[in-house]
């Protein structure tokens, strides 16, 4: 069974920075997309970064700049660096990888095919 295993959350000041990790058990990463979503109390679940299969990287319009999505495809494993972290980035933040290979990066949650448990991530 796939198995994917988020870490890295904490509660950080404002202006602070966190790396999230996310492992992936019984999953081969290389050529697989895979991304990050969060969701915040009362909120939706939204789409944050994302790698695709053919390498190409995206993310949410307004973190650019201050979010940096990349893969460790010999060890499975999807990074999230956070930087200059504010008060609205508090969240749930979900590691999710689809079972497909290839294919462009992209934040749409339907066209992924496993979901982690999460790691709460809180900016004060």
């Amino acid at each position: 069974d796939v198995q994917l295993v988020e870490s890295g959350g904490g509660s950080v000041q404002a202006g602070g920075s966190l790396r999230l990790s996310c492992a992936a058990s019984g999953y081969s990463s290389d050529r697989r997309r895979m991304g990050w979503f969060r969701q915040a109390p009362g909120k939706g679940r939204e789409g944050v970064a994302a790698i695709g299969g053919d390498g190409s990287t995206g993310y949410r319009d307004a973190l650019k700049g201050r979010f940096t999505v990349f893969k460790d495809n010999a060890n499975n494993i999807l990074y999230l660096e956070m930087i200059d972290l504010k008060p609205e980035d508090t969240a749930m933040y979900y590691c999710a990888a689809s079972s497909r290979e290839g294919g462009s990066w992209t934040l749409v949650q339907g066209l992924y095919d496993y979901w982690g448990q999460g790691t709460q991530v809180t900016v004060s």
